[in-house]
């Protein structure tokens, strides 16, 4: 089998046949030409239910998270999109899911603000703890155990084959949120789940210029399910953004090394400042989920999140006096970013059992020169 990096770049992106551009070209169109009444060139006639360019990002993501497997990958207009599709593909009104107690906020306000009214009953429950979630279950009515690992903002750690087997025992799927590990650190399918989601807009796209979503799964039927929703329902991903998030996926590896690598020397500093009362990184041998991530990652990722020891006022003035983390929503990319998670990607949380705590400050580290992050950061620190 083919190394990742190899297939980060090859995948699905054979040179084209009659230029031999080395790059799948954006295929900017809507319609394509018939050989005659329902002959079509290349199974292509119309864009929303299938595009080159976006077939080709597609085969990318399946071999990138399900190597070897026969995986099918599907692209969307953002990663809640693809969330969605999924859970108007396996769910019905009167169903139920288990989602974590301490999901992304856009998440959460798609089960609380528009599943929920739609027929959908979830419970939050701790996913660092199988048994938790398995008290969660209702025999019969879940058909979703729904993980993020390494969750957003805290950054708890799932254990996915545990979990596989609790979902599976209860006849349910396992869904695996992996936009803040990317395939390149952790390959869920491959340790039992049934479907991998992501916001493409994060890592894989990688340079704050596209927004995505993406669903990959193994199950034959699964799969033909998702992607007769995803034609119906609509929201698939441009020929533009998909090339954008090709485009970041050749270099997913390289970035990753480095936003790992910076985001340990971020956390370590962090850890011994006594400012911050307490960080939160899976590869600090104390975090509680330290063991599981090592054991299902290759690298512990680039968010790292922290507690100021002041509260929530100096966590809100910190997040404004960086100069090279930027104050700002969303991650993944190349460069640094800064967010009061309270007030900002989990506001829609307040006042629920997911509500994150109000002197948390969020870091997406990116892959600028290490020293000058540490420093941005100590200067705001003791301002």
């Amino acid at each position: 089998m083919e190394g990742f990096e190899t297939r980060a770049i090859h995948a699905g992106q054979e040179p084209d046949p009659l230029t031999g551009a080395v790059v799948p070209p954006i295929y900017q169109v809507s319609t394509y030409a018939q050989d005659g009444v329902g002959g079509l060139r290349g199974g292509y006639e119309y864009s929303r239910s299938a595009n080159p360019t976006r077939t080709a990002l597609q085969e990318c993501l399946a071999e990138l998270e399900a190597p070897g497997l026969g995986g099918t990958g599907l692209a969307f207009a953002s990663g809640l999109a693809a969330e969605d599709t999924l859970l108007r593909t396996v769910c019905r009104p009167g169903d139920h899911a288990v989602i974590p107690d301490d999901a992304y906020g856009g998440t959460y306000r798609l089960f609380a603000k528009v599943a929920e009214p739609w027929g959908l009953d979830y419970t939050p429950a701790s996913l660092g703890d199988p048994d938790a979630v398995a008290s969660a279950i209702i025999p019969g009515r879940t058909k979703v155990v729904w993980v993020e690992t390494p969750t957003n903002p805290l950054l708890n750690i799932a254990d996915i084959a545990a979990l596989a087997d609790v979902a599976h025992a209860a006849g349910a799927i396992l869904v695996v949120d992996n936009t803040f590990a990317s395939p390149y650190l952790q390959q869920p399918l491959l340790l039992g789940a049934d479907v991998v989601a992501h916001s493409t807009t994060k890592y894989l796209g990688g340079h704050s210029d596209v927004v995505g979503g993406a669903l990959v799964t193994v199950d034959a039927d699964l799969s033909e399910r998702l992607a007769y929703h995803q034609n119906a329902m609509g929201a698939v991903a441009g020929p533009f953004d998909s090339w954008l998030v090709l485009r970041g996926i050749k270099t997913l590896g390289v970035r990753m090394d480095r936003h790992c690598s910076n985001a340990r020397a971020v956390a370590e500093h962090l850890a011994g400042h006594a400012a911050v009362s307490e960080v939160l990184w899976p590869g600090l041998p104390e975090h509680p989920g330290h063991d599981v991530a090592q054991k299902q990652m290759r690298d512990f990722g680039g968010m790292v999140s922290f507690r100021v020891a002041a509260g929530e006022l100096a966590a809100v003035d910190l997040c404004g006096r960086t100069r090279v983390f930027t104050l700002g929503e969303s991650l993944g990319g190349v460069e640094s970013l800064i967010e009061h998670p309270a007030r900002m990607t989990h506001a829609s949380a307040a006042g629920s059992p997911l509500e994150v705590p109000a002197d948390l400050v969020r870091l997406s580290v990116g892959i600028e020169t290490v020293d000058d992050l540490l420093e941005d950061l100590d200067r705001a620190l003791t301002a």
